[in-house]
């Protein structure tokens, strides 16, 4: 996983509420495991109309998404944060957020960031011109208008994600502990360590 530190750029001012996974990823794209290409298909019912926001030339590539409030609600399907992720969206901003969808998110390096309607509605107005910054480090949102919103997260997932540590790179972290007990465990215990035939 990458680490996130800082975010900055374009932002897809979306703003929907109650965005559910089928709406992020249809149930057509579910029969890959891979997670290259899904962003293709990320949004494929709202693209279909003329005009939309996320193939217009003004926001592609915006790593940031504005959206509106229980973001990711539904079935809880991962490829939702693969498809966010493929399409190159680092940070989502919303009031709420599926604690299933937010779970998926962070496992995958994506950030989800918690803030109140207000600022929300100001993003959206923001990211109509002008673009957006999030700094993990000091937990905070910034315009070039100086607005500033600060956002709380939890200090596991924010200490995980600065560090690019995924649950594989957690357990490896920790390898030369894992390492000190087997040897001790083949020492003291001998006859619980399987024997290659």
């Amino acid at each position: 996983m990458n680490p996130v530190s800082t975010i900055a750029g374009k932002a897809y001012p979306f703003g929907l509420k109650n965005v559910d996974t089928d709406v992020i990823i249809p149930a057509a794209w579910l029969k890959t495991i891979s997670r290259l290409g899904l962003g293709k298909g990320a949004f494929e019912a709202l693209r279909k109309e003329p005009g939309n926001l996320f193939d217009s030339a003004e926001y592609a590539g915006s790593p940031i998404l504005i959206a509106g409030d229980n973001f990711g609600c539904g079935s809880s399907r991962e490829h939702a944060a693969w498809a966010l992720a493929d399409m190159g969206i680092q940070a989502v901003i919303a009031p709420s957020f599926s604690d299933i969808f937010s779970g998926n998110a962070f496992k995958n390096g994506l950030l989800t960031v918690v803030l109140p309607q207000e600022a929300i509605d100001r993003l959206m107005e923001v990211a109509k011109t002008d673009p957006i910054y999030i700094d993990l480090e000091n937990q905070v949102v910034t315009t070039p208008f100086q607005d500033r919103f600060t956002f709380e997260i939890d200090p596991f997932r924010k200490h995980c994600l600065l560090n690019g540590l995924d649950e594989i790179g957690l357990t490896l972290a920790s390898s030369d502990a894992i390492s000190a007990y087997e040897s001790k465990l083949n020492t003291e215990k001998p006859w619980l360590v399987p024997q290659m035939i």
